[in-house]
């Protein structure tokens, strides 16, 4: 990645941040059900038999997906949330399998992970993967948080699973700078669209 792309990317990370944290909790909430109630109609999410979750960040505004979980469990999914391992300066990371959001605790990371031995998916296991940024554009381009780890745990299950970005709608930009190294989505839901491999739907 160039050095004038991840400059860029600090910049839209802070305003993007801030954007989110001038906004009341409230309000947030309501964008978050429109989006849940979006991708639960999806046939990406219908047709799933298992999906792979983020639990949500509400002290930094992040989309709440918990009415999601509740909704593929309700329908007999099987729910996976990401992990990351770390040894030394080396980190491993990927999903695993949960029978109940209550499994979820943080482990030193910035967001709650399932129990170390929980199983653990393996490619195929997962047919749709719910992704989180800071940033999205029409054609799946995402700004994340900068740690990488959807940038390098993707590629371990999609294809065959999908991947869809969940953005509130004013985090919806024309264009986003990349590098070689990121990896986009094949769906993009906010509050009031949804997009596929750049054509809206």
């Amino acid at each position: 990645m160039s050095e004038l792309t991840a400059r860029a990317k600090v910049q839209l990370r802070r305003r993007a941040r801030a954007t989110r944290l001038a906004l009341s909790r409230e309000a947030l909430d309501a964008r978050s059900a429109l989006i849940v109630e979006r991708v639960a109609g999806t046939r990406s999410f219908t047709a799933a038999r298992s999906v792979a979750l983020f639990w949500p960040l509400l002290d930094r505004g992040e989309v709440d997906l918990r009415a999601l979980d509740r909704a593929a469990r309700a329908s007999g999914k099987l729910v996976y949330y990401p992990f990351l391992e770390r040894n030394g300066d080396r980190a491993r990371t990927g999903f695993r399998l949960t029978r109940s959001p209550e499994e979820l605790v943080p482990r030193g990371e910035r967001f709650a992970e399932p129990p170390l031995d929980a199983p653990e998916a393996q490619r195929g296991d997962i047919d749709l993967v719910v992704v989180p940024a800071l940033a999205a554009s029409s054609n799946g381009d995402r700004l994340g948080y900068g740690l990488g780890f959807y940038d390098a745990t993707l590629p371990d299950v999609c294809p065959p699973a999908e991947a869809l970005v969940v953005v509130y709608d004013f985090e919806l930009l024309a264009e986003l700078p990349t590098g070689p190294s990121d990896v986009p989505c094949g769906l993009v839901a906010t509050d009031l669209r949804m997009f596929e491999r750049s054509v809206q739907c």
